[in-house]
C-alpha cells in the first residue's frame, strides 16, 4: 500500500527543523510504503533534538531513497508493501502521531505474526542504505575506557575474561589517584580534537571534578529528580488499576524533558532528550546505577557514535521488589560493591562490542580498569592479543599509550 495525501498541517505539531524538513520531502513520503513512510516520520519528528551524526543519517537516508526509481524503490521496500493492517492502522492519523503509530504498528505485527517479516524487510532496507553510506570521518581513532569496580577491594569473580583473549591484561598497575589521571588526559584529548557530542563521560554516581566543556557529561546522581519524577509518574499509573504496560509504555515514550523538571536550550536540548529516553525506555535505568549506565553508554556509542566514551561504574544498590523500589525511591539504599563489579564487569565487555560495530573499529582503542586496584585490561592496534603484562604503570601512562 502506497502512503496517502499528505497535508502539511498535519505537521503541525512537530517541532520546527523537524516541520521544515518533513514538508520538504513531502512528495517523497507519498511515493513510500505507508508503514514505512511513518516509521521514517517517527525519526523526522525528533529531528530537533537529535545529535549531529544522527541529522547527518536521516538526510542521507531522504537523499538515498529520492534517488531511487519506482522500480528500485518496490525492490528496496517490498517487504513493508506486503506487510497486512488492520482498519485501525489504514484509519490512523501516523502523520500527526508518527511515534503513537509505531507503537498500534508494533502490538498489531505481534498479534498477527508478521514481526518476523517486518524485521527480515527492515534488515533488507538497512544492507542496501549502509552499503552505500559513506562512513562519517573520524578526527582521533576511536577510545573506550570503562572503570568498574568502584568500592570493591576484593572479588572472587574471573574479571575481564570474556576480553581478555582480545588484548592485554596489566597485573601490576600503580593506582594512585587514577580516577584524576584519566579524567586530565580525556579531557586534553577532548579539548585537542573538539567535535560536537564526541566525547562523552557517563558516570554512575557523581562526576568528576575536572571540567571540560568539549566534554558531554551525565552522570546518575546529576538526575537523582528527573529519576523521581519519572517513577512518580510510573507509579500513579501502576496504582490507577485501569493502566496495564501498554499505557505505561505509552506514557514513557511520550515525555519530554519539560514533563520531568529539565530545561535548556542550545546543545542543552539533544542531552536533555537523550537523558529522558535513557531513563524512560530502559528497563531499570531508574533505579540501578550499573543499569543506567550501561545503557547510556550503549545509547551514546549507537547514537552519537563518539570517539572518546568514559564509563565509571559506582557500587548500585542491593535488589529489592520492584513494586518497593518504584514506591519508595527516597529510602535509603543499601549498597553492593561486589555485585555492581560483575555488573560492570559484563557492561564493560557489552560496552566494547558496541564500540566494535562503529565505523574505524579496526584502528580503536579500549581500555578497562577495576578502581583504585592493580588490575587493567588494554585492547587496540598496538596491543597484542591474549597476553598479559606484569610491567609497573600508572594510570596516567597507561592511558597515555593508547590515546
Amino acid at each position: 500500500m502506497a502512503s496517502r495525501k499528505i497535508n502539511p498541517e498535519q505537521f503541525k505539531s512537530y517541532p520546527p527543523e523537524a516541520r521544515s524538513l518533513a514538508i520538504a520531502h513531502i512528495a517523497l513520503l507519498e511515493q513510500l510504503p505507508e508503514t514505512f513512510a511513518l516509521l521514517l516520520l517517527r525519526e523526522i519528528i525528533a529531528y530537533d533534538w537529535k545529535f549531529p551524526v544522527e541529522r547527518e543519517d536521516l538526510t542521507a537516508q531522504l537523499a538515498y531513497l529520492d534517488s531511487l526509481s519506482a522500480d528500485e524503490r518496490q525492490e528496496v521496500l517490498g517487504g513493508f508493501l506486503r506487510l497486512r493492517l488492520s482498519t485501525e492502522l489504514e484509519h490512523f492519523d501516523g502523520v500527526s502521531a508518527p511515534v503513537r503509530y509505531s507503537e498500534l504498528l508494533t502490538a498489531h505485527l505481534w498479534a498477527t505474526h508478521q514481526i518476523d517479516a517486518f524485521r527480515t524487510a527492515a534488515l533488507d532496507y538497512s544492507h542496501r542504505f549502509d552499503s552505500i553510506k559513506t562512513p562519517h570521518a573520524l578526527p582521533v581513532p576511536r577510545l573506550g575506557i570503562v572503570i568498574v569496580g568502584q568500592g570493591a577491594a576484593t572479588s572472587r569473580y574471573p574479571l575481564f575474561r570474556r576480553l581478555r583473549p582480545h588484548g592485554v591484561r596489566f597485573t601490576r598497575i600503580t593506582p594512585g589517584d587514577g580516577v584524576r589521571m584519566v579524567a586530565e588526559v580525556v579531557a586534553a584529548r577532548a579539548a585537542a580534537h573538539p567535535v560536537p557530542y564526541g566525547h562523552w563521560y557517563i558516570d554512575g554516581g557523581p562526576e568528576w571534578s575536572v571540567s571540560c566543556r568539549e566534554l558531554t557529561a551525565i552522570s546518575y546522581s546529576s538526575l537523582e529528580p528527573v529519576r523521581a519524577a519519572i517513577l512518580k509518574k510510573m507509579e500513579k499509573v501502576i496504582q490507577s488499576g485501569t493502566g496495564g504496560p501498554e499505557q505505561l509504555r505509552t506514557l514513557l515514550a511520550q515525555l519530554h524533558p519539560e514533563d520531568v523538571g529539565l530545561r535548556g536550550a542550545g546543545s542543552e536540548v539533544a542531552l536533555n532528550h537523550f537523558q529522558v529516553s535513557v531513563l524512560a525506555e530502559g528497563s531499570g535505568t531508574q533505579i540501578f546505577s550499573t543499569t543506567f549506565v550501561q545503557w547510556a553508554a550503549r545509547e551514546a556509542l549507537r547514537r552519537a557514535q563518539p570517539v572518546t566514551l568514559v564509563v565509571r561504574y559506582a557500587p548500585r544498590q542491593r535488589q529489592r521488589a520492584m513494586n518497593e523500589l518504584i514506591e519508595s525511591p527516597e529510602r535509603a539504599p543499601t549498597l553492593d560493591p561486589e555485585g555492581s563489579l560483575v555488573d560492570a564487569d559484563m557492561g564493560a565487555y557489552l560496552t566494547w562490542l558496541n564500540q566494535q560495530r562503529l565505523p574505524g573499529a579496526e584502528q580503536a582503542s579500549f581500555l578497562v580498569w577495576w578502581e583504585d586496584q592493580a588490575e587493567a585490561l588494554a585492547i587496540g592496534p598496538a596491543f597484542p592479543r591474549g597476553t598479559e603484562s606484569n610491567s609497573v604503570f600508572d594510570m596516567r601512562q597507561l592511558v597515555s599509550q593508547i590515546v
